[in-house]
């Protein structure tokens, strides 16, 4: 693959009241001049509150997508919650995707309704309707069946449904969609997903963004030094 659907992007200054501009992301965005994603896989990793699934809504939003998740051919909003994010930044680009999605946790039942509500073709989605598969299974059937290659995929927070061997069957996913000339931007804690060979890890902290070795990360040191010595954990946790 020799462009990457989006390249990097820029951030004009965010002077938004709301709390957007409060978060770490964009107080760091404001003070670089772009953030690189020209790689097939990228990761953006970081506390909760760090504003990591704000970004990638964000990107999505102003790649066409659905705020709330799915293709460019969905529309439809159950609750006003997407932030103007989107608003002060700029998508560089070297060509466009020929399919794509946007997937995330926390709106994809809704993702789910209106699949059934706009009578799609199931064969795309397993078969049958994602309501009739259990979470888990919902998401990784969208995915190796959905998901045709050649395009982009943003995922927030992909694991949150999935156990870690079903984790391991995501991460086979993505090795087939890298394959077939795509680009992926996820949103994750999963010391899994992150193992990815040679991906772009970007660390969010107050502190700044910093882009991190997967070893380097918080999400695969914590969970290192906790599966060592869970004991430890156990008894410091519940004095």
């Amino acid at each position: 693959m020799d462009k990457y659907y989006i390249k990097h992007i820029r951030m004009d200054s965010c002077k938004d009241s709301t709390y957007i501009s409060r978060l770490p992301v964009v107080k760091h965005l404001n003070s670089i001049e772009e953030l690189s994603f020209e790689n097939q896989v990228t990761f953006i990793v970081g506390e909760n509150g760090s504003g990591k699934s704000t970004l990638l809504e964000a990107i999505a939003v102003k790649a066409g997508y659905n705020g709330e998740g799915g293709s460019k051919n969905f529309n439809f909003s159950t609750k006003e919650t997407i932030s103007n994010l989107e608003s002060y930044i700029t998508l560089a680009r070297s060509s466009h995707e020929k399919d794509g999605f946007f997937l995330r946790a926390e709106s994809f039942y809704n993702v789910a309704s209106q699949v059934d509500d706009l009578g799609l073709n199931l064969d795309g989605y397993g078969g049958k309707s994602l309501h009739e598969q259990s979470h888990g299974e919902s998401f990784l059937s969208l995915i190796s069946n959905r998901f045709r290659g050649n395009g982009l995929y943003l995922l927030d927070e992909p694991e949150s449904a999935l156990s870690p061997l079903r984790q391991l069957t995501l991460l086979a996913e993505i090795n087939r969609l890298v394959k077939k000339n795509s680009q992926l931007i996820i949103a994750t804690h999963s010391p899994i997903l992150l193992a990815y060979p040679n991906a772009i890890i970007y660390q969010i902290s107050e502190e700044g963004i910093e882009q991190v070795e997967y070893k380097e990360s918080d999400n695969y040191i914590l969970t290192k030094q906790f599966l060592d010595k869970p004991e430890d954990f156990i008894r410091h946790l519940f004095k």
